[in-house]
């Protein structure tokens, strides 16, 4: 289990340094310049620009002092905000996205395991089709339409929530709720297949046989069998909720890194840019490695497939 949990870090390392390599080059290949300005601006003034945040020095040798600040996690000053580092900007924003992101993805899990749980047991009736067009509805709808319909119900024409802004817990309801109803949708899609097929198994069918109340039968047999496969997709769900929320912060106002994405890319700051994508990069990796443990840990079979697969 140390080998393979050993084995993922470095990967986790390899990963992260191809994902900040590409991101690097990419920026450096996008036609522009980060200095551009409706007003000219003066050939000196540029060049003065260019040489302060070392622009006017060999790629290579950009390259190499951009992966020696990541390594002392250090991404290097915003070029459009001068007296901001992204580091600033990640501890200010990333707060507030995180804790929006934790909110939508509880609401995703517990929603996700709730609607799976009665299509399964209504399997085939008309409540089990509605939650799966609903599901099909939830995940075919971008962010933004969800986001601005929750605004508009909810916050303009019954007034129950806050049209926009950040303060209180009532602020983060609507945006949070506009967050998980795509994830909560594939966790009820995905988690409803696994319950299908625990049905047929043996023991199943021996337990509901038995009369077996079916809370106990879905809480102690079924749940358990038809989670492990949802545990696959924990990883990126939980990376895309955080980035997701991008244009779910905007609409709502709310001070967190989405706005920061959203300005360094109208804006071309490129180290920003690259600073937010590594970290989320980042953040992906982390989040898979956590639900790979926790799959481990539930599931013993993955690591010992995993160590006969190196012996033979």
């Amino acid at each position: 289990m140390w080998r393979l949990i050993l084995k993922k870090i470095v990967s986790a390392i390899m990963t992260l340094f191809a994902i900040a390599t590409i991101t690097f080059f990419l920026m450096k290949a996008i036609p522009g310049d980060p200095f551009a300005e409706e007003r000219p601006i003066p050939k000196e003034v540029r060049k003065a620009l260019n040489a302060y945040y070392g622009l006017d020095k060999p790629i290579w040798i950009q390259y190499l002092t951009y992966m020696k600040g990541i390594v002392f996690f250090d991404l290097g000053p915003s070029l459009k905000y001068p007296d901001r580092s992204v580091n600033s900007i990640l501890k200010e924003g990333f707060p507030v996205s995180a804790f929006l992101g934790a909110e939508a993805l509880f609401i995703s899990v517990l929603l996700g395991l709730y609607l799976a749980a009665i299509s399964a047991q209504n399997l085939g009736n008309p409540i089990d089709k509605a939650i799966t067009v609903g599901s099909i509805v939830g995940i075919s709808n971008p962010n933004f339409v969800k986001a601005t319909l929750l605004q508009y119900i909810f916050a303009i024409k019954l007034g129950i929530f806050p049209v926009a802004c950040w303060g209180t817990f009532r602020h983060t309801i609507l945006p949070a709720i506009a967050i998980a109803t795509a994830p909560s949708c594939h966790l009820t899609r995905l988690i409803r297949s696994g319950m299908i097929n625990a049905l047929s198994r043996d023991y199943i069918q021996t337990a509901r046989a038995k009369g077996l109340p079916w809370e106990r039968v879905l809480y102690r047999h079924l749940l358990p069998e038809a989670i492990l496969p949802a545990l696959g997709i924990l990883g990126p769900l939980t990376s895309g909720i955080l980035v997701g929320g991008f244009v779910v912060e905007k609409i709502f106002a709310i001070p967190g890194v989405g706005q920061w994405f959203i300005k360094s890319t109208s804006n071309r700051d490129y180290p920003l840019i690259m600073g937010l994508t590594i970290f989320y990069g980042a953040i992906l990796l982390i989040a898979n490695f956590i639900v790979d443990l926790i799959h481990i840990s539930l599931d013993p079979r993955v690591s010992n497939e995993t160590i006969k697969k190196k012996q033979s």
